[in-house]
């Protein structure tokens, strides 16, 4: 970039690959938020009040029970979007369909040689910075340098992008975050509302500084969390992702639009048991290729070109 005679040396992947480095940095925080919720919520308020008897002891067990069985989903969810690789390119892997002839015919070593040298054939998708053809609806990650199946952001509070084999697990993370921060918000709203009351409030100051601190971070989540969870709703109803949202608005007719019910289970699979779980069945995973990434099923005819 050149600005009033100085030259300044600006490259946006540098700062893209520079973001790897947050890594275990945002874990921690992810687990030191959480440590500070179980400490307001179970160690402070709620879990002495186990002891008070009567309605207080229904009340604090009721509210411990969904507490615990929440934040094991929320965990179990976490980890797995953060230590499942959303889906990369297989070495060598060539379309299996020509498109310009729609059938099926793999491209041989001249054709990759003659995609190479054209990287502007839209008849397939070639990406120029990992030097292969790309498969539909897979784009590539700046900050993981590479490209990434089904991409659909890269999220640096899961350190890791957001794709096909992991998109399930981040949705579910979605959805026990909220429920679990409204849970704690509510909870802990009668114990904010008495920081502004003339009363005697029991507890220590690092005590009642933990719990307002808390309160306030989990009801800010809570609704960051839900025009979030509202959007990633509406995208997996229309079978889109953030990414190609722009490509949706300028298209009369989505073509990976299959109508809502198969939209959804392109995403969190047939099996009913395993909707609420990050995890497949093994018969979903050998019944619906979609889940593997590569290749999705179409309302258009293959000669719609793909940006």
């Amino acid at each position: 970039m050149y600005i009033s005679g100085v030259t300044i040396d600006l490259n946006v992947f540098k700062f893209c690959t520079s973001l790897r480095g947050l890594g275990s940095i945002m874990i921690l925080i992810v687990l030191g938020i959480v440590g500070v919720t179980y400490y307001a919520v179970v160690l402070t308020n709620y879990g002495p009040a186990l002891f008070l008897g009567g309605f207080d002891t229904l009340a604090s067990l009721t509210v411990l029970i969904l507490f615990h069985c929440l934040l094991v989903m929320l965990l179990w969810s976490y980890f797995a979007v953060v230590f499942t690789d959303p889906g990369t390119v297989p070495p060598n892997w060539k379309p299996s369909v020509d498109e310009e002839r729609g059938e099926v015919d793999p491209l041989n070593e001249v054709e990759l040689s003659n995609l190479q040298s054209d990287p502007s054939n839209q008849q397939i998708r070639y990406c120029r910075k990992c030097s292969q053809p790309k498969p539909p609806r897979c784009h590539h990650c700046s900050v993981c340098g590479r490209c990434v199946l089904k991409m659909d952001h890269h999220c640096v509070w899961v350190v890791n992008c957001v794709g096909a084999l992991n998109y399930k697990y981040f949705l579910l993370f979605l959805f026990y975050t909220f429920l679990e921060t409204t849970l704690v918000t509510i909870s802990l709203l009668p114990h904010f509302i008495t920081f502004f009351t003339d009363g005697e409030i029991p507890g220590t100051p690092g005590t009642l500084a933990t719990t307002f601190l808390t309160f306030v971070l989990n009801l800010a989540f809570s609704l960051s969390l839900l025009g979030f969870l509202v959007m990633h709703i509406l995208l997996l109803a229309a079978n889109a992702t953030t990414i190609e949202a722009y490509e949706k608005r300028n298209t009369p007719k989505w073509r990976y639009d299959l109508g809502r019910r198969k939209n959804f289970e392109q995403v969190f699979g047939m099996d009913k048991g395993y909707w609420f779980i990050p995890a497949y069945s093994e018969e979903d995973i050998r019944r619906m290729p979609v889940l593997q990434g590569l290749e999705y099923p179409s309302t258009l005819d293959f000669n719609v070109p793909e940006f």
